[in-house]
């Protein structure tokens, strides 16, 4: 009689991560259950499996099943950007839509302490907290004003759902020095590549959150993730390239578009159904996709809502999807591109944060009477920002607010693209964001209209009436 399946889970309070790791690694070899496996493991002989197994022979995969919850307080969010960028990781960060900020909670980077731009920056900063604490009360009213509390809701309810309205608007005004916490929970060989690119990063805060983060997680894996260390070929690509940045910017000029797509397969449908004919068929890649092609409008419709099938409001369509995608060109105000980098399926190229792309304003801003105080403090930026950016371009981004643009190339396959649009386009999404993805999602339609037609609900706004409805400016 066969064996009766059980599934049980081994319980990180009475096993160490890197027990765990070994105990999984071992079933491979050993015809034990996983409950006997652990119990003739010792710390030390766990240890003793990794130096051997992953440093020695480089079977990394074993790491991945010890895994770790990091708590991370007071970082700039420049710093967020490094600690957020590893795609097989989760997550959570202090709200800038929920929580507001003290007069004081902002990040100096150590590169200015004691530097002769040390008071400038700090002028800066204040102003800006200073410019933010104003505005609240303002927007405040605004937002009750356009947004009255309705019949059967609590003075209680009616306040979170006017804060999720006023204090996103007032973000505009926090630069990338505010402070933020983050919750990490990642595995042992992620967290390994994580360190080694905060040791590597040209900023001295990120350096010191890497070593601190690598002191803290030695505790609990100390075999895992001992030789992280700085990687001189992240550095030297950085420095190799910079140089060239300069004269490429001198020679380029002004973008056409805010958001454009460069690249995508004409074909990328026919390829979809193919590839899914292809699970489903006996038949080589090439006969199912020449099948494809030889079908009638009709019939490939047909095809089409089958293989889309009806994935509901929370579910995932089939995978096949990712076998078409798109590379977009995207200009787009900081505030929206700390959204869009939680989308770490995807592939994104950012350039540094400057003052130099100019900035968006919100519509609520010039009805809460703040044009001017936004106007004043965009321009100290701007005259602090080129000052620092003088000494060193990356500690120039502290000082820059969410109201700035920035650019960044990303390449998402249809399936992230079905995500994305789905969660940023949603009546609760912050409206910078379901700018952009009303954006993409129209470039979508135009190149593949059968596929997105199925896939995405009628739009109930598109991005030229999100901009004229919350933007005074874009840029």
């Amino acid at each position: 009689m066969p064996n009766k399946c059980r599934i049980y889970l081994l319980d990180p309070k009475t096993l160490e991560p890197e027990t765990i790791a070994v105990t999984f690694a071992k079933t491979s070899r050993s015809p034990l259950s996983f409950r006997e496996i652990a119990d003739e493991l010792t710390a030390e002989k766990s240890a003793e499996f990794h130096e051997k197994w992953v440093v020695g022979y480089g079977h990394a995969s074993v790491a991945e099943h010890a895994v770790l919850h990091i708590a991370i307080e007071n970082v700039s969010r420049v710093a967020v950007e490094t600690i957020e960028s590893n795609r097989l990781a989760s997550y959570t960060e202090k709200s800038t839509r929920y929580q507001t900020w003290g007069k004081d909670d902002f990040a100096v980077p150590p590169e200015l302490v004691h530097h002769p731009l040390e008071s400038r920056y700090l002028e800066t900063c204040s102003h800006l907290f200073s410019a933010y604490q104003q505005a609240l009360p303002a927007l405040k009213a605004v937002a009750e004003r356009e947004n009255p509390r309705l019949p059967d809701e609590s003075a209680q309810s009616w306040d979170r759902r006017l804060r999720t309205i006023y204090v996103d608007v007032a973000r505009y005004f926090l630069p990338a020095a505010a402070l933020a916490n983050v919750g990490m929970t990642i595995n042992a060989r992620a967290l390994e590549h994580a360190i080694t690119k905060m040791l590597s990063s040209p900023l001295r805060e990120v350096q010191e959150i890497g070593k601190n983060i690598k002191q803290v997680a030695c505790a609990e894996v100390p075999t895992l993730i001992k030789y992280a260390e700085s990687d001189p070929y992240l550095s030297d690509i950085r420095q190799a390239l910079t140089g060239t940045g300069e004269v490429i910017s001198a020679i380029s000029g002004d973008p056409k578009d805010w958001c454009t797509l460069i690249a995508y397969d004409p074909q990328g449908e026919n390829r979809v159904l193919a590839s899914a004919l292809y699970r489903f068929s006996q038949l080589d890649y090439e006969r199912c996709l020449a099948f494809v092609r030889s079908l009638s409008t009709i019939e490939r419709e047909k095809l089409a809502k089958r293989v889309i099938g009806n994935p509901g409001n929370h579910g995932i369509p089939v995978r096949e999807l990712e076998h078409t995608g798109y590379t977009f060109d995207l200009t787009l105000d900081q505030g929206a591109y700390f959204e869009l980098k939680r989308h770490r399926m995807m592939t994104q190229t950012p350039q540094l944060l400057t003052a130099n792309l100019g900035y968006a304003m919100p519509r609520m801003i010039v009805a809460a009477g703040l044009e001017n105080v936004f106007r004043e403090a965009m321009a100290t930026v701007q005259e602090t920002y080129e000052k620092i950016a003088a000494f060193n371009p990356e500690v120039a981004a502290y000082v820059v607010p969410n109201a700035f643009n920035r650019r960044v190339m990303l390449t998402l396959n249809m399936r992230s693209a079905h995500h994305v649009i789905r969660l940023r386009t949603a009546p609760n999404a912050h409206f910078a964001m379901r700018r952009v993805a009303s954006r993409i999602l129209e470039y979508i339609q135009g190149v593949h209209p059968l596929l997105s037609g199925l896939l995405f609900p009628e739009r109930q706004e598109d991005w030229r009436q999100i901009e004229q409805c919350y933007f005074a400016q874009t840029g």
